[in-house]
């Protein structure tokens, strides 16, 4: 097996243990009374569609099923894959938009409609914060675009930007819960770091510790000036005329469990075991790292190169393991392509020139990777020979924020389609 080789299919390793298709079936509930109540579905998520197609294969024949899910354009099965009792919607990500606010409003109705003898089965996963669009009465979809792209330019954190999301909308911060009368089980694949329930789609399903207040806050540290609607309606929400998001000392939530079912730690424990067995020393850094995807990179190359060079913590081979989610600030003007996973390696490359026996592999569980289709990249280790030889600047790339232009020159992009998991980013730097 090559290097190549053996990085991409750590990556599937990692991707196998939040396969929606396996996980689901170990958590689901006994269906209501069939003379009594249904189970209405609901969800969002790049992986809601997978997460739907294993209710419908586990769920009894006799037992009434219903409901509607939402995830990302291209996510959902068709042909004869096609979900039968359960509706799929393709929505905007990640930036939202109408097709996602008409479900979401549709998904409201079908929780609102469930009796006491019902049960809503929520599937939540990343990415519903924009899929499940519907926004706060008095903010506008357009507006509530133009804060979204906003806060992606900025570098901002996925907390964070949730915590302004929640507060601008009717469904999430709780409020899909609040709506129903019926007994709601959220089943949870994480792509936040920590496994809140409440970031995880901007937690319609769950208690919400945020404020309007922090909001704003978020907003005016990044120096955002938001569209008046949305400046008015979090306003109004700061001073107690906007009902805020659902607590956890509300009492709905004593019909209400949000389950995490699948996480980046479960997945990045698959990977370590895969290496293990291939006689390769695994070092799991940690499911939540964060900051600048190109600064991270300079930490783990200091790292890779103290064993490389000094054979300390752990001598060669060791494989550094590590997920949660980097953020990329784009720089003015930029045209760029790529996302956080290519801009990690590409910085990785530039830290390590010179350092010989080092490879690696940075990509998104849900398979794409910012602006393009490839979930990652692999970093070989001569691809800043290559690069050169191709006429191929590393750093100017960099500034320009365009390590896909970077990876897809050399041929090292990794391509798998979408993968209808996610359990945010997986990286892996092997010293040999």
């Amino acid at each position: 097996m090559s290097t190549k080789e053996l990085l991409i299919d750590s990556f599937r390793a990692a991707l196998s243990a939040a396969d929606p298709l396996q996980i689901v079936p170990n958590h689901l509930p006994n269906p209501p009374d069939r003379t009594k109540g249904r189970t209405i579905v609901v969800g969002a998520g790049k992986a809601a569609a997978a997460m739907a197609k294993a209710v419908e294969q586990h769920w009894p024949e006799d037992r009434p099923l219903e409901g509607l899910v939402i995830t990302r354009y291209a996510h959902s099965y068709s042909g004869a894959e096609a979900l039968k009792r359960i509706r799929v919607v393709e929505a905007g990500h990640p930036v939202p938009d109408e097709s996602g606010e008409r479900a979401a409003r549709e998904i409201l109705h079908l929780v609102q409609s469930a009796g006491r003898d019902d049960l809503v089965l929520a599937l939540i996963s990343g990415g519903g914060s924009s899929l499940l669009a519907l926004p706060a009465e008095d903010v506008s979809m357009l507006d509530l675009k133009t804060v979204t792209r906003d806060l992606l330019r900025c570098g901002a954190p996925i907390q964070e930007m949730n915590v302004v999301r929640k507060h601008l909308s009717a469904i999430q911060g709780g409020r899909l819960a609040a709506a129903s009368r019926a007994k709601v089980l959220a089943l949870i694949i994480s792509d936040v770091t920590g496994d809140d329930p409440s970031s995880v789609a901007s937690g319609p399903t769950a208690p919400d510790p945020s404020t309007f207040q922090d909001a704003l806050e978020i907003l005016n540290r990044y120096r955002i000036m938001p569209p008046v609607s949305v400046a008015r309606h979090l306003s109004k929400g700061a001073r107690g005329e906007v009902a805020e998001s659902l607590k956890a000392s509300d009492a709905l939530f004593q019909r209400v469990e949000n389950r995490v079912i699948a996480t980046a730690h479960q997945s990045l424990s698959r990977a370590a075991a895969f290496f293990q067995h291939r006689g390769v020393t695994p070092m799991v850094l940690g499911d939540s790292v964060t900051g600048e995807a190109r600064e991270v990179a300079k930490v783990y190359a200091a790292l890779a190169r103290q064993i490389r060079q000094h054979h300390h913590p752990l001598k060669p081979p060791v494989a550094l393991i590590s997920g949660g989610e980097c953020t990329v600030t784009i720089a003015p003007e930029s045209d760029g392509r790529g996302g956080r996973c290519t801009e990690f390696l590409l910085s990785l490359a530039i830290e390590l020139e010179g350092v010989e026996h080092v490879s690696a592999i940075a990509c998104d569980t849900d398979g794409i990777d910012g602006s393009e289709q490839n979930a990652g990249a692999v970093l070989m280790h001569d691809s800043l020979a290559r690069a050169r030889a191709a006429g191929l600047n590393a750093k100017s790339l960099l500034m320009a924020n365009d390590a896909f232009g970077f990876f897809s020159g050399l041929g090292d992009t990794v391509t798998t389609g979408p993968t209808r998991t996610n359990v945010n980013d997986y990286r892996a730097i092997l010293v040999s």
